[in-house]
């Protein structure tokens, strides 16, 4: 209020604000021009040309010599032009955002982990290694070994590709995974490559960019057949991953796919099976009205499905072709 009757005193209204040409006196207190000079030749000495003026000036105290403070090394050298990082480092960058896989169809995007499987013998393990559809969660190929190794990992992607006819499809599954030496080594990549088949990595200490195996996994381990004293040897390892592949694939019915199993969804018989809910819902609610407040249940089939989306654009988009491809195949 105060600025605004100063201004009309002064006819401020009909001149204008005058504050950006306003000639300001230079502080008594401001670097010297032979100072600046002296900020500027100490700065590029050989001994400080990779230094940032945080090391400089203390390093400077501990030769009992003052020239001027941290923040005036850094105004300084900033209107020099010299304010960028000192030395062979680069600014540091934001990490990368996840790629964003969606699977809109069996057979798209596969998940692909490796666990530890306890035993009877402290300190010794066996390992599961297994392969997970994105669309249906059909585990699609799985195998338990005595050893970590890169061997396995590559005959059981080739043993699910040769099970899925990978071959005699149009495009190849993404596979992705943790950023494990088993699952990133060269024989696994000389595999991968060969099939065709694209490799995809989670993010350096991001926990849960493979979220969807890890999950499974947990769903493993906590099953009331997993051994809570460990396994007495590779044999019962085995015959327990095959009934929990079956048991998993063609007997439990997924919350996040409506409540289908893996084995339906991946065959594309989900739809049918949603439909026939859908209309005995409708049939119960019109026998008993009354015990109906609102609509029947949802049993609309889930879509596509993505790992770590973080772009809604990208999704929708892929969304939209594979709808469009579906009509043009119709």
């Amino acid at each position: 209020m105060r600025t605004l009757q100063r201004w009309k005193v002064g006819n401020g209204l009909v001149v204008g604000d005058k504050r950006p040409e306003a000639i300001h006196p230079r502080p008594a207190h401001a670097l010297s021009d032979a100072e600046q000079e002296a900020i500027l030749s100490i700065a590029n000495e050989p001994r400080f040309a990779e230094t940032p003026p945080a090391r400089i000036v203390p390093a400077l105290a501990d030769e009992g010599v003052y020239v001027a403070s941290e923040s005036s090394f850094h105004r300084v050298l900033r209107a020099a032009g010299q304010s960028g990082r000192r030395g062979r480092a680069k600014t540091p960058r934001k990490s990368r955002p996840p790629t964003t896989h969606i699977a809109t169809t069996p057979n798209q995007v596969w998940c692909w982990d490796m666990t530890f499987l306890p035993t009877t013998v402290i300190g010794c393990w066996f390992y599961l290694y297994l392969i997970l559809d994105l669309y249906s969660r059909k585990i699609v190929g799985w195998e338990v070994h005595a050893s970590d190794d890169s061997d396995h990992a590559a005959h059981l992607v080739r043993r699910t590709a040769l099970a899925e006819s990978i071959h005699s499809e149009p495009t190849k599954p993404v596979l992705h995974g943790d950023n494990g030496s088993t699952l990133k080594a060269t024989t696994v990549l000389a595999m991968l490559h060969w099939l065709g088949i694209e490799p995809s990595y989670s993010r350096p200490r991001v926990s849960d960019d493979n979220a969807y195996a890890e999950v499974l996994f947990r769903t493993a381990k906590y099953r009331p057949e997993f051994p809570a004293r460990g396994f007495t040897d590779l044999e019962e390892a085995r015959l327990w991953g095959a009934q929990f592949v079956q048991w998993y694939n063609c007997e439990h019915r997924h919350s996040g796919i409506q409540y289908v199993t893996p084995a339906q969804r991946h065959a594309g018989q989900d739809r049918d099976i949603l439909m026939a809910r859908h209309e005995l819902y409708i049939k119960a609610k019109e026998n008993k009205p009354n015990r109906w407040s609102g609509s029947t249940r949802d049993w609309t089939p889930v879509g596509a499905v993505t790992l770590n989306p973080e772009r809604e654009a990208v999704v929708s988009t892929a969304v939209l072709e594979a709808e469009n491809k579906t009509k043009e195949a119709a």
